[in-house]
């Protein structure tokens, strides 16, 4: 197993090193992600993360679209929590224009985006015990993953990305038995969820390969600057939920789950209890919806009603005005962050005064997580490195922008 010290002489290396590439192409590696790992036999020596391999650009591509048609880009960067990205991206162009979200938009938001954070979660959990060679729970998880894709697919007629927010609401209301579909969900899954916690959480196997591996203390997030289950996997109650509220999360009453550990078992500790929080403010939020606008009544952000459009001249202007060219923000430039299933989600805005950003920055969650490989590796196995690369849960496409 692993050993406590990163200091190659008390390692007691040879001089025999071998370069090996994990990656670009290996299924443990969440992604295209390459890490060049140096060996001396298989203790691990160095780790250098290797990124690029996705080539998306789609910072620039967003700056070349106008702002509506951005949504279709940024939920495939978190292709796993797609409407995270959504609801960083639509309050970020909402906080330059100044605009306030009708109350059961929001609502519906924050329902879609903790469903979502659960649908990631999810993920994480089936893969990571994949990796380990628990392939029944993967299974397992991703059956109970369909049920939200389900529901995605309900609400929006697409199951990973929704592409579901508008700037100043949402694009259509809810279909009328939605909110019976996600009570049903919340019914069933915590049976499943404890399920996963009896076979994983007192594991033996489980608890021997991931406690006391890969180590992120404070100080090191803090460095790299770590948030989400990565952070409060080291002792730190840092939620952007708590921290900066939106969606009015501050009226719903939820725990920040924190473990001081700092190693993979504290972050998979940290991501069981988010996935019941999140049940938990769903709930609430169902008890909270009701009936009310779904977008802004602004003409030059928001589409006028259809009925409208066969007896106003005004109304069939503006659509034509959005439709084709989109809307105008301020002149202006802004900061947004939202917390996403893997950390802070910020989004950088710059705007002259056109159809289409100026510019466009993605402060990503994942991207940290990736370079803090660097240093947590060394003096573990080389089968501790996709131990500790599930436990960070990256995802490439955030990375790659």
């Amino acid at each position: 197993m692993s050993k406590s010290t990163n200091n190659p002489t008390e390692l007691g290396l040879s001089d025999e090193i071998m370069e090996l590439n994990l990656g670009p192409q290996h299924p443990s590696t969440h992604g295209v992600l390459r890490l060049v790992l140096h060996l001396d036999g298989e203790l691990v020596v160095s780790v250098e993360p290797v990124i690029g391999y996705l080539h998306t650009g789609v910072e620039k591509e967003c700056e070349t679209r106008s702002y509506h048609q951005v949504f279709t880009l940024v939920d495939r960067l978190d292709y796993l929590s797609g409407p995270a990205e959504e609801e960083a991206y639509a309050s970020t162009v909402e906080k330059l224009m100044q605009i306030e979200v009708p109350e059961r938009a929001q609502t519906i938001r924050l329902i879609l985006l903790e469903l979502a954070r659960i649908s990631s979660h999810l993920i994480w959990l089936g893969t990571s015990a994949l990796e380990l060679n628990m392939s029944s729970i993967f299974m397992y998880c991703f059956a109970e993953r369909e049920k939200i894709m389900d529901l995605f697919e309900e609400v929006s007629g697409a199951r990973m990305f929704p592409t579901f927010w508008r700037v100043g609401g949402i694009a259509r209301d809810l279909n009328p038995g939605f909110e019976d579909h996600v009570k049903a969900f919340l019914k069933s899954f915590p049976s499943m969820w404890k399920d996963m916690d009896n076979l994983l959480t007192h594991n033996y196997v489980w608890n021997t390969r991931l406690k006391g591996i890969a180590v992120i203390d404070q100080e090191q997030c803090k460095q790299y600057m770590c948030t989400g289950p990565v952070i409060r996997g080291a002792g730190v109650a840092y939620d952007i939920r708590k921290v900066y509220p939106y969606l009015g999360y501050e009226n719903y009453t939820f725990d920040v789950p924190v473990f001081p550990e700092g190693d993979a078992y504290a972050r998979y500790m940290v991501r069981m209890e988010e996935m019941q929080q999140s049940a938990s403010i769903i709930q609430q939020a169902l008890a909270k919806l009701k009936p009310g606008p779904i977008i802004i009544d602004d003409r030059k952000v928001a589409l006028p009603p259809r009925h409208e459009l066969p007896r106003s001249m005004e109304a069939v202007i503006h659509q034509f005005k959005l439709v084709s060219e989109g809307m105008h923000p301020p002149v202006g430039e802004v900061y947004n962050c939202v917390e996403s299933a893997r950390g802070e989600l910020g989004y950088y805005l710059v705007s002259d005064g056109s159809n289409k950003p100026y510019r466009l920055r993605v402060r990503s969650p994942s991207f940290p997580h990736v370079q803090v490989l660097r240093d947590i590796l060394k003096g573990h196995m080389v089968a501790d490195v996709v131990v500790a690369i599930a436990s960070v849960d990256p995802i490439l496409g955030d990375v790659d922008r």
